[in-house]
């Protein structure tokens, strides 16, 4: 429950703090005092979007504080656990904004973003006001409403799992449908490029090896005339190097003859002339095997003409069209087990189908019996509410057929029928109730939920809206019942409803030096006499209303 609010400099609050208590705790005040803005900011620490209007003028920054009582949650203490921000039975959550955007959420100190706090807090509050009025008169939330209220969420759940793993294979099914459609139309193209790259069989490297043996061919004139050049120079003639350094041998020879200290290495010359030698007959023996083949220049120009028209076609260098043999011949391989795929996967749905349509059955007729509970329930609150003659009912427009479409909320299309007259025919509630009938059956909802144990508050604001006399008074009689599972705080301008609280606040607007400040306080016994008879009197309290306060305070104090 909501132990402690403290406000800052939000809207025309300068600053403002406010413990409640268990049970009903009632907010009254005057039309303008500010009690909206205190709605306004517990929304804020709700998630709610921020916008710099709220921030008091000539202020920068504005705060909204509150402390939460959470033992026995244990829904919410187990998320608080999970996100990291659990530190016992109470959780602290403030949220700052600033005119400079810098806007920040704590919960217990540390910093978190407004996802994990509106998660949270669907778990801590739920404010029933315009809001919730308009959620209620949304067909779509209809079935949402239900399942809580049966305990319903984990088996739809379950049947939602189903749901998505089932859409998933129906969704892979249909790509792999489209992918054999778009192959199969280009299964004759692959299978014949694939032929071309096979049959040219293709070797990485080849066309450089090709051009090199290309370039030797068209130059075999003048490789054979240097060829001939060097060996005749090196070996051929008598004025050969060869030859000149046989006659530089027999030189040095004769030289150590007569002087030995000639430090010329007879071994080393002799070494050198047999490697001159040796090339010499290399070039000789070069010469000699080349050759001027036409035929083979003709057959490696045409090999060099198909290797440059395949790397044009398929990928500007060898490589490539190895690559693009390669995925060729996997994108067959893909085309030929695609059947089999989709024949697997046709199997595969039929059997989740089969589970899903169970799951499915199952979780409708659950609602079915939940949507009679719930029909009773509504029915004896708004009964209680002055509604003496209306009839509530839960309609159901399920499958029509076994071929009937699932959804993520399964196979039931669900919306709240209501008669509030004797003989009327039921029909849809956002055609029936008006303002008046539309808040008592957000009542008899809330009143209905709150023992779910759903959220530890519930704010009621504008629950008074379109009602008064006998019917107010049970309004106030159905909160405080409401209030003895969960917190309740309720806004009114009735007296009949504020007479039931535990707890009575009034809200007021004060004007001192720096401008306009809402305060609330805590009433005591005597100021809550004179609030009571304010609301029933108004601007003059006499003291008939003055006694009619006090029975009603009498009365409200022996109820339950």
């Amino acid at each position: 429950m909501l132990v402690e609010l403290r406000i800052r400099n939000f809207a025309i609050i300068d600053e403002l703090q406010v413990s409640f208590g268990s049970g009903l705790n009632v907010i009254s005040g005057e039309t303008g005092a500010g009690k909206s803005i205190i709605i306004g900011a517990i929304s804020l620490l709700l998630g709610d979007r921020a916008s710099m209007d709220m921030i008091r003028s000539s202020e920068d920054t504005a705060t909204v504080e509150a402390c939460f009582a959470i033992a026995g949650m244990e829904a919410l203490r187990e998320k608080l656990e999970e996100m990291g921000f659990f530190e016992g039975d109470e959780v602290v959550i403030k949220r700052t904004i600033s005119r400079s955007g810098k806007n920040r959420v704590y919960i217990n100190g540390s910093m978190a973003n407004l996802a994990v706090l509106s998660s949270l807090s669907e778990l801590l509050v739920n404010i029933c006001g315009q809001h919730e009025h308009q959620i209620i008169m949304n067909k779509v939330n209809h079935i949402d409403i239900l399942d809580d209220f049966g305990g319903l969420k984990p088996l739809r759940k379950e049947y939602e799992a189903l749901y998505t793993k089932y859409n998933f294979l129906i969704a892979r099914l249909r790509e792999i449908g489209n992918l054999s459609v778009r192959n199969k139309a280009e299964e004759e193209l692959h299978k014949f490029q694939l032929k071309e790259i096979i049959d040219a069989d293709i070797k990485a490297g080849e066309d450089g090896l090709l051009l090199e043996e290309k370039k030797i061919i068209t130059n075999f004139q003048r490789l054979l005339e240097h060829a001939d050049s060097g060996y005749e120079r090196l070996y051929g003639g008598q004025s050969s190097i060869l030859e000149q350094l046989r006659l530089v041998m027999s030189n040095i020879g004769e030289i150590k003859k007569i002087d030995a200290g000639m430090k010329v290495d007879e071994q080393t010359v002799e070494a050198i002339y047999y490697q001159i030698e040796d090339v010499a007959l290399t070039l000789r023996d070069y010469g000699e095997n080349l050759s001027f083949d036409p035929d083979r220049l003709e057959a490696v120009e045409a090999r060099l003409e198909l290797l440059g028209r395949l790397k044009r076609k398929y990928g500007g260098a060898l490589e490539g069209v190895l690559k693009k043999k390669a995925d060729l011949e996997n994108n067959l391989q893909i085309i030929s087990t695609l059947s089999d795929e989709m024949a697997q996967m046709e199997k595969a749905i039929g059997e989740l189908r089969s589970e899903l349509k169970g799951k499915a059955y199952f979780l409708s007729q659950k609602r079915k019996e939940t949507a009679e509970r719930l029909r009773a329930a509504i029915e004896a609150e708004i009964h209680a509410l002055r509604m003496d003659k209306a009839s509530f009912l839960v309609n159901f427009e399920g499958p029509q057929s076994e071929d009937e479409n699932f959804t993520i909320k399964g196979i039931d299309d669900v919306e709240f029928f209501l008669s509030t007259n004797s003989g009327e025919e039921l029909k849809p509630l956002t055609r029936i109730a008006s303002g008046g009938e539309l808040s008592r059956i957000v009542l008899s909802m809330k009143k209905v939920m709150a023992g779910m144990g759903a959220v530890g508050t519930i704010i009621f604001d504008e629950v008074d809206s379109g009602i008064g006399g006998a019917t107010a008074e049970v309004v106030g009689e159905k909160l405080k019942t409401a209030a003895a599972d969960c917190q309740v705080l309720c806004i009114t301008h009735l007296p009949q409803i504020a007479c039931f609280a535990n707890r009575h606040f009034l809200v007021s607007k004060e004007q001192g030096s720096e401008g306009t400040n809402t305060c609330i306080r805590l009433l005591s016994d005597e100021e809550r006499l004179e609030e009571i008879t304010r609301m029933l009197a108004g601007i003059e309290l006499t003291e008939t209303a003055r006694e009619h306060a006090r029975e009603m305070l009498k009365f409200s104090a022996s109820y339950g």
